[in-house]
């Protein structure tokens, strides 16, 4: 049987096509043997590598493939990239920012993402960063600074209860119903789960709820009532304040605790007493924050 050209060229270019084909599932097999390939060898290396050699972006405790694995169970089934939710999140914790601003700031930025999408991403990466926050946190002083402050919510008055150390950073935040001897206990006694160890003095007002607490839980620490000496911590509920105007009160107890426990992790993160350092040392405490949150959110 005689072929004509056509049907040659068209044998031709069937058997390219096939070619092409072969060779590219070839190729691709090749490149992901290669990927295999330079994970195994960057686990090597980072378990091996002394600890000045090792990654700064968060792996410095993980292997290569560990902390891949983990990044990606932790944004898993979310469109946005990694990036950009942290990134969200950052805003709102850290400024005075609503879900429709951060919408705005970044739509300004070619990426369109709802307020409700925001929202989400503040509620469920907010608590996950604050609990690696918390693990790797460097520790608190040995004075705590405890106060209260009502706050109503639907129509109902509440307390939250706040404890400080002599560097302004919050070591918890509580929210109850009453300010009577049994809650200063309950407050007292997550202090100390969290905490691990008394404090060497706690500085709190008059209120005879201290004082109960103080007597049956820790004895042994220093109790101070002097006046004045516990405006640390009635001005560390001024930025909680802040938000409460801006959010138009908080909607419930839940979304209350939940936002001081995030805020106050994120801002102890930051608060890096720019007034009281000079500006090249606070720029480099600027980027050790920095890293540590890049830490946090991957």
């Amino acid at each position: 049987m005689n072929l004509t050209d056509c049907d040659r060229n068209a044998c031709g270019y069937a058997f390219g096509q096939q070619f092409v084909t072969e060779f590219t599932y070839q190729f691709a097999l090749g490149i992901d043997f290669l990927i295999l390939l330079l994970i195994k060898v960057k686990n090597f290396t980072t378990r091996l590598c002394c600890r000045a050699c090792r990654p700064l972006d968060g792996t410095a405790n993980l292997t290569y493939r560990n902390w891949y694995y983990r990044r990606m169970n932790t944004y898993k089934r979310h469109r946005f990239p990694p990036d950009i939710i942290s990134y969200a999140v950052w805003l709102y914790y850290r400024f005075n920012l609503s879900h429709r601003d951060i919408e705005d700031l970044l739509a300004e930025r070619g990426i369109t993402v709802s307020r409700e999408a925001i929202r989400l991403w503040c509620i469920k990466f907010g608590a996950i960063y604050t609990r690696r926050l918390k693990r790797k946190h460097r520790g608190f002083g040995d004075t705590f600074y405890i106060d209260e402050v009502f706050i109503k919510i639907n129509g109902k008055q509440h307390y939250l209860w706040r404890a400080v150390d002599q560097d302004g950073e919050v070591v918890d935040v509580y929210l109850q119903a009453k300010r009577d001897g049994a809650a200063a206990k309950r407050f007292f006694r997550r202090l100390l789960r969290s905490h691990g160890e008394e404090p060497r003095k706690i500085v709190t007002d008059k209120l005879r709820s201290y004082g109960v607490a103080h007597r049956e839980l820790i004895p042994e620490t220093i109790h101070s009532t002097e006046q004045y000496e516990n405006n640390r911590a009635e001005q560390s509920h001024e930025a909680t304040r802040v938000r409460e105007r801006v959010m138009r009160k908080f909607k419930s107890v839940k979304q209350d605790q939940r936002f001081a426990t995030v805020h106050a992790a994120v801002s102890n993160l930051f608060n890096l007493g720019r007034h009281l350092v000079r500006a090249e040392h606070y720029r480099d405490l600027r980027v050790s924050a920095f890293s540590e949150w890049s830490r946090a959110v991957a």
